[in-house]
């Protein structure tokens, strides 16, 4: 053999390296946005969008009672409210506060509520833990 002969193999090595560097520090992050998002609570302020739209804000207290915009109510008057505003404002959203100690079915049941009468854009209002993250 020459020393003229053409190397044609490719060295993928470093790239490898790179690509397991890059999945490692994806998995490493992906743990704290989730994890900082599951401690449900009470209450913190939403942050808004560079625009504003309307917000439908809902509450279950301890007792399992139901709340719309600070108003004392029933799930079939929520799914009345919901439908009323979506015709109004399309793209409304909902913030539902629950207490801790609030049954975990009339809080799917409130959700499943809203969702079927056509309000799909909703979060669930959280109160950070005082070590937590970013405080």
């Amino acid at each position: 053999g020459g020393d003229d002969e053409v190397i044609a193999d490719i060295n993928i090595t470093p790239l490898v390296d790179i690509v397991l560097v890059l999945l490692i520090v994806f998995m490493v992050t992906a743990s704290y946005i989730v994890r900082s998002q599951i401690n449900v609570d009470l209450p913190e302020a939403a942050s808004g969008d560079a625009e504003t739209k309307e917000t439908l804000t809902f509450q279950i207290e301890e007792g399992g009672t139901y709340y719309l915009d600070g108003d004392e109510t029933t799930l079939d008057a929520i799914g009345a409210s919901v439908e009323k505003r979506i015709e109004t404002t399309p793209d409304a959203r909902a913030v539902i506060a629950a207490d801790k100690k609030v049954h975990y079915e009339q809080l799917v049941d409130l959700i499943d509520t809203i969702k079927s009468n056509g309000l799909d854009a909703f979060a669930l209002e959280i109160e950070r833990e005082s070590g937590a993250r970013g405080d």
